[in-house]
């Protein structure tokens, strides 16, 4: 992938936990080979954040929107641009 890199930070609305939200998040940022981490917030919601290729990134917040198969996704909303670079993709215990 080619373009420059960016640092997304994002929260994910819906019926997201008790889903496999956070391992389908981890798996596919993974296949795009983004760096970040994804956890679930005690408000129901979840939290990602996603590095890499611009293209990349652009292409896993669309992917958010559908989730795995039994999410229901109602929001996905771009908290900050984070100014930080992230090695490899991990799931994070709940903030």
């Amino acid at each position: 992938m080619t373009g420059s890199a960016r640092t997304a930070h994002v929260r994910i609305e819906g019926r997201v936990q008790g889903v496999g939200y956070r391992l389908w998040t981890q798996r596919t940022a993974v296949a795009l080979g983004l760096g970040g981490f994804v956890r679930n917030r005690r408000d129901g919601s979840v939290e990602a954040v996603f590095h890499g290729p611009d293209e990349a990134v652009a292409d896993m917040l669309k992917r958010c929107l559908a989730g795995p198969s039994g999410a229901a996704v109602t929001k996905v909303e771009t908290l900050a641009e984070v100014d930080e670079s992230f090695v490899g993709f991990e799931v994070r215990d709940t903030a």
